[in-house]
């Protein structure tokens, strides 16, 4: 009996109803979306979680505000999240939505299971309370004597709520953390955690009274409170990996092999949280949580104070999917800042798309048109020479692989781009739009065109997980629409010899900022007289 093929799950952290989607939450989704491409490139059978997260006070609150019922709300509000989600391409397997009654029932299950073991207790709280971030805040909280802008208003309060005993396993945790190197990545950021871990760790606060949070899923062992937004949330994962698919069948992909997450929500909820709450529950722990940096505006902080946020929908209406897709991955290196600006839009786009990719598509296919009749040649491999190494070899490919194994997707782009690279130089150095021009050089032009069309269809293997629909348009204009591919179809030794290819078609119109905002620049063909 043949074995399964392995499966990989990989998550997203679910964005909160209370707002509108932005520059981070597209990111961070395209970021999970490049490793589950290129999972399925490898074989892995991915399954994909990106969503929503619908319950607390401040969703209450909001649909308050608007005179409708939360549900309601939180219909409105998730369908931007998808839209988003679907227009930059985002290949999910199942969109997370927390008021799912499966997934509440999950989360009922787990609450039930943690106070029959004890973990769970009720106390009186008396302290502070941050309305913005729906926590309870201590004295130790403060920087300077004042509460962190990241808490917003904090009040006092004093009630009566229900709490895990997360104190119990701090010492647990602080061990795992320090023995599974890969369970933090980048690695310097799994000292983020092991410093909070430095200070004694508080029991969580699991609950709300209903007399002041109605929109919540209710404890199953108190109706009177319902469930803090966070713990609700966290359960996600283990809830959308399980259950029945349309046929009927069981499915459980539990643990996840990676949770992408935002470097402001590892510490303490997926850093400290989440673990515990899993080892506590009996439940595998997930291998790896993938953390990214924050997205800075020409160096700035965005805020909607500030009115520098970035919407993604306007550039990726103005320049397609693809080429938003491209700038973020390529921009930011994962763990670190970085800072999305016009001008560094523009530049790349026209330097990398445009000018390589786009360029060397172009010469290719049309040459292959211009001089073979669409054909691509057969060459004689003994004519084989020194000029033709770099687009023969392999490394650019061990690049690829090594840096997207490792969820670098910046410079995985950069490995890929080498062979563009190689592409481009073989034809200036090799000049076959001269050589064609000589008959007696025709072997010579077979074996430079039936190269290039080799490392174009390579190409797009290696673009393919970042530039999905870029790979495609440029497998159509080589007549390989239809051909499925893997990871190793990236490798050189899969010829094209006697293929019919189709005709070129420009892939990139030149951008360039015009009035402040960055604009498609019509090309205007020149007219002979």
């Amino acid at each position: 009996m043949p074995l399964e093929t392995p499966s990989f799950l990989i998550t997203t952290a679910i964005d909160y109803v209370n707002g509108q989607p932005h520059l981070g939450h597209a990111y961070e989704k395209i970021l999970a979306d490049v490793i589950a491409r290129y999972k399925r490139l490898s074989g892995r059978r991915v399954f994909f979680l990106t969503g929503v997260d619908e319950h607390g006070q401040k969703v209450q609150q909001s649909a308050q505000k608007e005179g409708v019922a939360p549900q309601q709300f939180c219909d409105r509000v998730q369908a931007d999240f998808r839209a988003l989600a679907d227009s930059v391409g985002i290949g999910y397997d199942r969109w997370v939505r927390t008021t799912d009654p499966h997934h509440k029932a999950v989360v009922r299950s787990f609450l039930q299971q943690l106070y029959d073991k004890g973990e769970i207790y009720l106390q009186e709280y008396e302290g502070f309370y941050s309305v913005r971030q729906e926590q309870f805040v201590t004295e130790k909280d403060k920087v300077d004597g004042e509460w962190p802008e990241i808490f917003g208003e904090v009040v006092p309060f004093k009630e009566p709520n229900y709490y895990f005993r997360l104190s119990r396993y701090q010492e647990w945790l602080k061990q795992y953390v320090l023995d599974h190197e890969e369970f933090i990545l980048p690695a310097f950021r799994r000292r983020d955690v092991l410093n909070a871990l430095e200070q004694p760790l508080p029991d969580l606060c699991i609950s709300r009274p209903r007399a002041r949070l109605e929109w919540g899923i209710p404890l199953p062992f108190d109706e009177q409170y319902v469930t803090y937004v966070w713990f609700d949330a966290l359960v996600n994962y283990v809830s959308f990996a399980r259950g029945t698919d349309a046929n009927g069948q069981p499915f459980d992909y539990w643990p996840a092999d990676v949770h992408v997450i935002g470097k402001d929500i590892l510490v303490p909820p997926h850093g400290v949280y989440w673990p515990i709450m899993l080892h506590a529950l009996g439940l595998p722990l997930p291998r790896t949580l993938l953390v990214h940096g924050w997205w800075l505006n020409s160096g700035a902080k965005m805020s909607k104070s500030k009115g520098n946020v970035v919407d993604p929908k306007a550039y990726i209406s103005a320049f397609g999917a693809d080429t938003f897709r491209f700038f973020v991955t390529r921009e930011m290196v994962i763990g670190q800042d970085a800072d999305f600006s016009d001008q560094r839009f523009v530049d790349l786009y026209n330097s990398e798309l445009r000018n390589q990719l786009g360029n060397l598509v172009n010469r290719v296919v049309s040459m292959i048109n211009r001089y073979r009749e669409g054909v691509v040649p057969v060459y004689d491999t003994a004519t084989v020479g020194v000029q033709e190494v770099p687009l023969r070899n392999n490394e650019a490919v061990d690049g690829w692989r090594a840096a997207l194994d490792n969820y670098q997707v910046s410079t995985a782009l950069q490995e890929a781009w080498k062979l563009v690279q190689a592409g481009n130089l073989y034809i200036e150095e090799t000049q076959p739009f001269k050589l064609a021009k000589d008959p007696a050089a025709a072997g010579r032009v077979d074996l430079i065109l039936a190269h290039l069309a080799e490392t174009v269809r390579r190409i797009t293997v290696l673009i393919s997980p970042v530039l999905p629909g870029t790979a495609a348009a440029i497998r159509t204009q080589l007549n390989l629409a239809d051909v499925p591919y893997a990871v190793e179809d990236a490798l050189f030794g899969k010829s094209l010899a006697l293929h019919k290819i189709g005709e070129p078609s420009i892939l990139f119109q030149p951008i360039e900022i015009v009035d402040g905002v960055p604009q498609i620049v019509e090309v205007k063909k020149k007219v002979k007289a």
